[in-house]
């Protein structure tokens, strides 16, 4: 690895033009440039290695402990004993790193995961100069910043661009099944439309400031916990959970933004204190931007959010909180259920499932139990696409999927899955019009109930 070096790629000093824009699907065709990357999901997009990426891959980014941690995490995936990569990553590091990416381009599609606050004007960079995107989540944080995003994406589609956000949870083994059977009628009948108080669509998600990835105590950089820059829960991890109940509900179908109408939206801190912001920041002290937020030594983070609204004519509700560390044994949980005329869909992933997320079956309509539980099994068995399915009863008219171990791939591998995903568009030569418009309403959304949710204080 070529560490901390100031070079571009040959191909952009040679040329100072980005590459053929056209993919074949041939080997090293895609080329990555990593731009600023603050977080750790910037790293796990290469934790393996796909043959249609070159091993040479570029970063352009400030000198500093985010960028050389990226580096690190790299080195590491280099060095595994287990399935190595060969990532030779060339570094430039100076204040113009932007305008240095642009200039030189020697890749084709840019990595941008970090500072939330500069995503969006890290994509309409980009895409003004003929780069295709492929971004964490939240492409942005702020009301004022959304109309941008859509211009970016409107350039994009102009150029022939390709602009994706990482939505890992879709692979998911749980929601993958959630999805399908959810499309059965004769198990699930036919999704229920709810109210505000009792939506037909719930998704909820728990999460921890501090936790291992990749077996390493997490390390996030002290602007995470800045609304400023990190923004709020409402518009972070929501975009996971609104995007499954787009997916789900509405698969491959182009929405507008005219279909949503939100009903309600809240935020509420949870505090931090110097010694818990010491452990998973390594800094001594409390940097001067997050001061105004202390109240009583702590800082108050506004780390959740609820919103609800309609999708169509579906009630929905999605609901995200933080806490600093799980309990012993614990763990990030999820909770979703679908509610159909003839049975809930439910996904827990709490204490009783041993912190990973499982699928169950609640018959609610008026169908005999036997008769149902034998089509239920006949189809977890043979028509959800997943070899070695079962069903155990678990109570009343309820039952769990029994998924072997073999198809929970873990929140790391999905990356890849997203990658590959990524790459098959490339290939095509075409962004579903789906896709696209599943970004715009997502964060037309989360933007507007950030915006709701401040107005109601």
């Amino acid at each position: 690895m070529n560490n901390c070096k100031n070079q571009a790629g040959k191909q952009g000093e040679a040329s100072g033009q980005a590459p053929d824009t056209s993919f074949t699907g041939a080997e090293n065709e895609v080329v990555l440039m990593t731009l600023d990357p603050g977080h750790f999901h910037a790293s796990l997009v290469q934790k393996y290695m796909v043959p249609q990426v070159s091993p040479d891959a570029y970063v352009y980014a400030p000198d500093g402990p985010d960028v050389q941690r990226h580096l690190d995490r790299i080195e590491n995936f280099n060095n595994r004993e287990e399935n190595p990569t060969n990532w030779q990553e060339h570094v430039y590091k100076g204040d113009d790193f932007l305008e240095k990416m642009v200039e030189e381009r020697p890749g084709n599609v840019v990595v941008i995961s970090g500072n939330n606050a500069k995503k969006t004007r890290y994509i309409k960079t980009s895409v003004d100069n003929g780069l295709n995107v492929l971004a964490d989540k939240p492409m942005v944080i702020s009301p004022d910043k959304y109309p941008e995003l859509e211009e970016s994406f409107d350039i994009a589609d102009k150029k022939g661009l390709f602009v994706y956000d990482i939505m890992t949870e879709r692979n998911e083994v749980t929601a993958i099944l959630q999805k399908r059977l959810a499309h059965m009628p004769e198990i699930f009948g036919q999704m229920l439309k709810g109210t505000e108080e009792n939506p037909a669509f719930i998704q909820s998600s728990v999460h921890h400031w501090f936790k291992y990835v990749a077996g390493e105590p997490i390390k996030r950089p002290p602007w995470f916990f800045d609304e400023t820059q990190q923004g709020e829960a409402i518009v972070g991890v929501s975009t996971h959970l609104i995007d499954l109940i787009q997916w789900e509900t509405y698969p491959q179908q182009v929405l507008k933004k005219s279909d949503i109408e939100l009903l309600s939206a809240s935020h509420w801190t949870t505090p931090l204190s110097l010694q818990q912001f010491q452990k998973v920041t390594r800094e001594d002290e409390w940097p001067s931007y997050l001061k105004k937020e202390l109240e009583d030594g702590k800082l108050q983070v506004y780390s959740n959010g609820e919103m609800n609204y309609t999708l169509k004519d579906m009630h929905a509700r999605v609901r995200v909180e933080w806490h600093y560390q799980a309990p012993e044994g614990g763990g990030d949980t999820h909770y979703a259920i679908m509610r159909g005329s003839r049975c809930n869909l439910i996904i827990r992933q709490g204490e009783e499932q041993n912190y990973q997320p499982e699928l169950y079956v609640e018959l609610t309509g008026d169908v005999d139990p036997s008769t149902y539980e034998k089509r239920l099994k006949e189809a977890v068995e043979n028509e959800l696409g997943h070899e070695g399915l079962g069903i155990t009863k678990t109570g009343d008219n309820t039952w769990r999927v029994d998924i072997p171990d073999k198809h929970r791939e873990g929140h790391e591998a999905h990356f890849r899955s997203v990658m590959e995903q990524y790459l098959e568009y490339l290939r095509q030569g075409e962004m579903p019009e789906w896709e696209t418009s599943y970004m715009r309403v997502k964060y037309y959304l989360t933007t507007r109930a950030l915006e709701m949710a401040r107005k109601s204080e």
